[in-house]
């Protein structure tokens, strides 16, 4: 009974806010959430590739992503590393497009001594060139990561592509149902006209009900 009481409660918790958040909602909506149909909640959680709708996504993560964000400027890697996915690890990918294979992935234990490692890993090729990106921690920070000010970024895109360059994007289809938080600047200096664009990418995945990050993606304008 008690059972029953709680669910009842929470379905009619969850129409109110889906109400306010989406006032265009039909009045046939609350006869299907009270009949517990799970596409209600798809209709209007995810949009029509299965993906978080940018509203909600801002609402689930916002607050997670600031505290990411702020660690990441601040080199905290260590605080960092709470909030990593502890099964996955942290993926780093030097351009748009997620190799699944290739990319550096580091566990969170890893992530304690981030900027202490010596070794140069391979992360990638360099766009145009072609070389190999052969980088310490600490140098593939400074060149691919934190590239910009990000925290004060002029456009922030919740599970929505803000920038966009010649390469794929296939984030969506790596991580599963994720939340991507895009932290994007437009460019620097009128002289490039644009082309001096670059954007910061935090990739976040449920594990065990909590957002843990798993992945960060660095984004700029490629040949």
């Amino acid at each position: 009974m008690k059972k029953q009481l709680l669910i009842g409660v929470i379905t009619a918790v969850m129409f109110l806010i889906f109400t306010l958040l989406f006032p265009t909602a039909a009045a046939s909506d609350q006869q299907d959430i009270n009949s517990g149909k799970e596409d209600f909640l798809s209709k209007y959680y995810l949009n029509e590739q299965g993906i978080i709708k940018p509203r909600i996504a801002e609402i689930i993560i916002n607050y997670r992503a600031e505290i990411v964000i702020q660690a990441i400027a601040a080199k905290n890697f260590a605080e960092l590393a709470e909030y990593v996915h502890p099964k996955k690890g942290l993926r780093f990918t030097p351009y748009t497009y997620v190799r699944e294979e290739k990319d550096v992935v580091m566990t969170k234990e890893e992530l304690y001594d981030f900027f202490e490692v010596d070794n140069k890993y391979l992360w990638g090729s360099y766009d145009g060139s072609g070389k190999q990106i052969r980088l310490t921690p600490a140098e593939y920070y400074q060149e691919f990561i934190y590239t910009a000010d990000f925290i004060k970024a002029e456009e922030i895109g919740y599970n929505e592509v803000i920038s966009s360059g010649n390469m794929l994007e296939n984030q969506f289809e790596v991580y599963d149902n994720p939340i991507i938080v895009e932290y994007y600047f437009s460019g620097f200096k009128p002289k490039f006209e644009g082309m001096d664009w670059q954007s910061l990418r935090l990739v976040f995945e449920k594990y065990q009900g909590d957002w843990k990050l798993s992945g960060i993606i660095h984004n700029q304008w490629t040949i």
